[in-house]
Parts: structure tokens; C-alpha cells; sequence
């Protein structure tokens, strides 16, 4: 398997004590599983030529308690691989939410950000299922063998050659569905993907008459995941029957190989039904394994899909702790490319603020402007250059602690199901009334919630369904104001606000100001800047000016004339933006 096996490898060793107690009752019911077996034999060679009850009652009794036994000990061993299941989902849970939050932001996972999710319930449904006991049996299977030669050594010849056309038969299997066994996940996951992002567009797909076309589209993917998934079904149903049919049919074999060793006088009669039995018996777990390879490819698959993602995406280091910034945010030198494909989107960008300033980014559109919000507040990690709180890189803080100093709005509000306040307090456990309440008036935003249905305990669904866009943009920025961060980055934060929400937004950056905080707003239209002491001016990814905001914007609104040779054309086009 490739990728480090590290987090996966230290989930099982966790678990490793039930292991060996799984392997230890799968020893106990092999060997009990020779009950039918010995039965058989004693019931004909001692029984029957006895005529003695007694002797039957005293086997059947025995073999009664044993079968007993045996069934609590499967019982027990099942109950245990569930917990084992659940005890490995538990241990890997919080480490496959942390690679699937982060993955996009480095790239990975494609379309389909669920599909980590699916691997670790693939995994644990696996461990819950018949695939591990058949397994564990498997061992066992020369310790049977052995029991037929003992028997007689034709009757162990015969039980090897089953044996080995069984073998055949599981790497036959094995080859024959590790192929579509892989495409049905890369297939799935188109599906997901699709099914996803129509369902996150459903408004634009009907206004637009795009549904049914979206829907044959998702028939396709459909199709090809079902053909997929028939192929890997039909191989595993092809050889699970040959296997069951072959099984059978040495089974008979066996009953005719012993009644001829009874007429040559070469075995007792019980031999026939108890050799019978155990080659059966010998042959069952690989006719089990077989019957459960799917279960099994499809969960060595997602191994190694999480091991590669693990990986990638190692465990974030807990950087020593820092005090909070108070002073100064610098940019040095900053270059920004999204994630995924090396494209750099802002070059070499440099400037400083100081507490209590505030900065308006504006430029035409693809000019870098939200690239540069998502570097400013550690999204995005830079291609080269810092983004520095008080002369300390963003990377010298956890996620944790640098999200305590920093406010985020960005242009698209995601809202999360819970309550009003809830997400006001980024779902802090036991957040304090009263700070969400000041983070609610500083954005101005308290008198529209007490008009919602239920005040700050109104539900919201995902998205913040049930709220129009500027509630939820209002929300959002009392969200990103909660417990006061120094550094707020607003995108675009009034794109959906009437005359009263853009004199809230005024307010509560001003309000910034005064605390002593510092804001940078990414703004299209000139009201976003009325609060703004200084302006940075993008263009094509480069920083063309930065400075005093009447100075800036007196250059940059100046009448449009000759292009000075050298300047990037989009700054006199900047007017518009500003």
C-alpha cells in the first residue's frame, strides 16, 4: 500500500489487542467446526454397530453443547470486529474531517469532497461484514488438510486439489475485478460530484432550462459507474457460483472416493460421511473469501485512497504559542497561486498597516483582488513571501489560534445549519451571550435579528436557507467581527446590501478602527471605501499603487489620457472598480 501508513497503521495497532482475541475464538470454532465431522464418525463406526442409545443420547448431548459454544463464540467474534469497526472509525473520524476541510484548499479530492467519508464507511462496513471471520479461517484450512490425510491419503490428495483449485480461483477473481473495482470508484465519484453541484445549483438549473440536459449528463456517468459496478458484481457472482458448484461437487466426489475405500476394505463406513464433511468444511473459507472479494477490493481500495490522501496531507505541526498581534500586518513580497495547477495570481506584492488603519483593494475583475484576501487570512499559503502579524509568519500559528485574530467574509456567505447565534460564535462551545451580542451590534446587525422569527435561536439551514442574501451577508460580518479580531478581511461585503446595510458596513469598520484592529475590504463599489484610510490598486496581479486613499484615488480617477509606457493597461480602466 502506498503513502505513509502512519495514522492508518497506528488506528489497527490500537486495536490490536481485539485482533488477537478474534484470532483466538477463530481457532476455537475451526477446531469446533470438526463437531459434525467426529459426530458422523462415531455415530456410524460406534453406534450403529453397537445398537447403544445410551452412546447416542451421550453424542448427541456433547455434540449439542459444542454447536452451542461454537455459535456464541461466531456471535461474540462478530460483535467484536463491529466494535473494532467502530473503534477504528472513531480513531480515524477526526483526521478524515480534517483532511476532507483541507483538501481543497491544496488541491486535492477533485470533485468529489465526500469521498474520503465513503472510504472510512467502506473500511468499517468491511470489519462489520463476513469478509475478516472468512479470513481469520483461512490459516486453518492445513489443519483440515491435515485431518484427511489422517483419514486416509487419498482423501487428503483429494482435499488438496480442491484446495488448489480454489486458490486459482480467488487470484482469477482477484484479477478479474481489481479493474472494475477501481473505475466504479472513479466513475462514483464523477457521480457525487455531479450530483453535488447540481444540487447546490438547482435555482440556476431551472431558470435556466439546464436540468434535463445536467440530467442526461448524470445518466451517463450513471451508466458508466453501473457498468462498472455490473462488471466487478458479474466477475465476483461468475466465480463465488464455479467456486459453490466445484465445492459440491468434490463434496460428492469425496462420498464416492470413501465408499469405494469401504469396499476395498481400506476405511470404515463413517469415513465416508465424516470426510465428506471435512473436506466441505476445509474448502468454506475460500469459498467465503471468494463470495466477499468485493467487499474486499472495494476496501483495499479505499486504504489506499485514504493512505496517499493522509499522506499528501500530513497531520498540521502545533506551532509554539504566540501572544496576540496588536501592532502591524505586513506583506512581503507576496506571491499567490490557487490550488491545484501552478498559476500565479498576485506577484510580488508588498506593503504594511499599522493598528487602526484600514485598506480598501480594488482593481478591475481577475486582478487578484480576492486571491489576495484568501493569502492575507492563511487560505491560500503563499508560492513565496509572508504575510506577517507583528513580524510572526501566519504559519507560526495553528489554525485555532490564528482564527481567533483574524475576521473573514468572503464573497460567497456560507452559513451553517444551527442557530442564529451559533453561527455568529463559529460554533464555539459555551460562547458567551454577550460577546455574541457585541459581535451582532458591532456589525449593526442586532435589531434585524430580533426581528427573525426567533431572535438569535433561529434556525437556519444549510447555506443560511431561509435567509435572503443580505441577511446572510450581515450575519456573516457580525461573524467574522465575533470577539473582536485584529485583523478583519472583508470581500466584496457589501455586494447584496441596501442603503441601511451599507451603513452598517461603514459603521462597523470604522468600528474596527477605533478598537484598534485593522481592515482590508475588497471593494467594486466606492461606498465599501467611505470607512478606508489607504487604497491598494491591483492590476494583472501586480500592485500599482498603494497609499493615502484621496491621494490614490486621485491618480488612479485622474482622466483617462496617453498610456505611460511601461504602465499595465488595466490601470486606466481602474475608474470603474473604484
Amino acid at each position: 500500500m502506498t503513502g505513509s501508513p502512519s495514522t492508518l497503521a497506528s488506528a489497527l495497532e490500537r486495536c490490536r489487542l481485539a485482533f488477537i482475541g478474534v484470532a483466538c475464538m477463530s481457532a476455537l470454532v475451526n477446531v469446533l467446526y470438526l463437531t459434525g465431522s467426529f459426530f458422523m464418525l462415531e455415530v456410524y463406526d460406534r453406534v450403529i454397530p453397537s445398537r447403544s442409545v445410551p452412546t447416542l443420547v451421550g453424542l448427541c448431548v456433547l455434540a449439542l453443547m459444542l454447536y452451542a459454544i461454537q455459535g456464541l463464540l461466531e456471535a461474540i467474534r462478530a460483535r467484536v470486529l463491529v466494535r473494532i469497526g467502530m473503534a477504528l472509525d472513531e480513531s480515524l473520524s477526526g483526521r478524515v474531517f480534517d483532511v476532507t476541510v483541507r483538501a481543497p484548499l491544496r488541491g486535492g479530492l477533485g470533485g468529489d469532497g465526500g469521498m474520503p467519508l465513503r472510504d472510512l464507511d467502506q473500511l468499517r462496513a468491511f470489519l462489520a461484514g463476513g469478509g475478516p471471520p472468512a479470513l481469520f479461517d483461512l490459516p486453518w484450512m492445513p489443519v483440515y488438510l491435515a485431518i484427511c490425510f489422517l483419514f486416509h491419503p487419498l482423501i487428503g490428495v483429494a482435499a488438496i486439489f480442491g484446495m488448489l483449485v480454489l486458490v486459482a480461483v480467488t487470484l482469477l477473481n482477484d484479477r478479474a475485478t481489481r479493474r472494475p473495482t477501481i473505475q466504479s470508484a472513479v466513475h462514483a465519484q464523477k457521480r457525487h460530484a455531479l450530483a453535488e453541484v447540481s444540487r447546490r445549483n438547482a435555482e440556476a438549473l431551472a431558470a435556466l432550462g439546464m436540468q434535463g440536459r445536467l440530467g442526461l449528463r448524470w445518466a451517463l456517468v450513471n451508466r458508466e459507474y453501473g457498468l462498472a459496478q455490473q462488471r466487478a458484481s458479474d466477475a465476483v457472482g461468475g466465480f463465488g457460483a464455479l467456486s459453490k458448484v466445484f465445492r459440491t461437487a468434490l463434496q460428492s466426489g469425496v462420498l464416492a472416493l470413501g465408499a469405494w475405500l469401504v469396499i476395498h476394505n481400506e476405511a470404515t463406513g463413517g469415513i465416508i460421511i465424516a470426510s465428506s464433511i471435512l473436506v466441505s468444511r476445509a474448502l468454506a473459507p475460500a469459498e467465503l473469501a471468494i463470495a466477499h472479494w468485493k467487499s474486499f477490493a472495494a476496501a483495499r481500495q479505499s486504504w489506499r485512497r485514504l493512505s496517499d490522501l493522509f499522506a499528501r496531507l500530513p497531520e498540521a505541526p502545533r506551532p509554539h504559542a504566540l501572544p496576540a498581534p496588536t501592532r502591524q500586518l505586513t506583506v512581503e513580497a507576496l506571491a499567490v497561486s490557487p490550488p491545484g495547477p501552478r498559476r500565479i495570481v498576485v506577484q510580488d506584492a508588498t506593503f504594511a498597516l499599522s493598528a487602526g488603519q484600514g485598506l480598501g483593494v480594488i482593481g478591475p475583475s481577475a486582478s487578484g483582488k480576492s486571491s489576495l484576501a484568501r493569502a492575507l487570512v492563511g487560505i491560500w499559503t503563499p508560492v513565496h513571501g509572508q504575510v506577517r502579524l507583528d513580524g510572526a509568519a501566519l504559519d507560526q500559528w495553528s489554525s485555532e489560534a490564528l482564527g481567533a485574530h483574524l475576521g473573514f467574509l468572503p464573497q460567497e456567505v456560507e452559513l451553517f445549519p444551527g442557530t442564529v447565534a451559533e453561527n455568529i460564535a463559529r460554533f464555539e462551545a459555551g460562547a458567551q451571550p454577550e460577546r455574541v451580542l457585541a459581535a451582532a451590534k458591532a456589525a449593526c446587525v442586532h435589531e434585524l435579528i430580533l426581528r427573525l422569527p426567533e431572535g438569535y435561536d433561529t434556525a437556519i439551514g444549510e447555506n443560511g436557507a431561509g435567509l435572503s442574501a443580505g441577511q446572510r451577508q450581515r450575519i456573516g460580518l457580525a461573524r467574522a467581527l465575533y470577539r473582536d479580531p485584529f485583523l478583519v478581511v472583508l470581500d466584496e461585503p457589501n455586494s447584496n446590501l441596501d442603503a441601511e446595510g451599507e451603513a452598517a458596513l461603514t459603521e462597523a469598520i470604522l468600528g474596527v478602527r477605533r478598537r484598534g484592529g485593522i481592515c482590508v475590504v475588497i471593494a467594486h463599489r466606492p461606498s465599501a471605501l467611505a470607512a478606508l484610510d489607504r487604497v491598494l490598486v491591483l492590476a494583472e496581479g501586480r500592485v500599482q499603487a498603494f497609499g493615502p486613499k484621496d491621494e490614490v484615488l486621485k491618480h488612479v480617477l485622474r482622466p483617462a489620457q496617453v498610456p505611460v509606457p511601461g504602465q499595465a493597461p488595466a490601470v486606466a480602466n481602474l475608474r470603474e472598480s473604484a
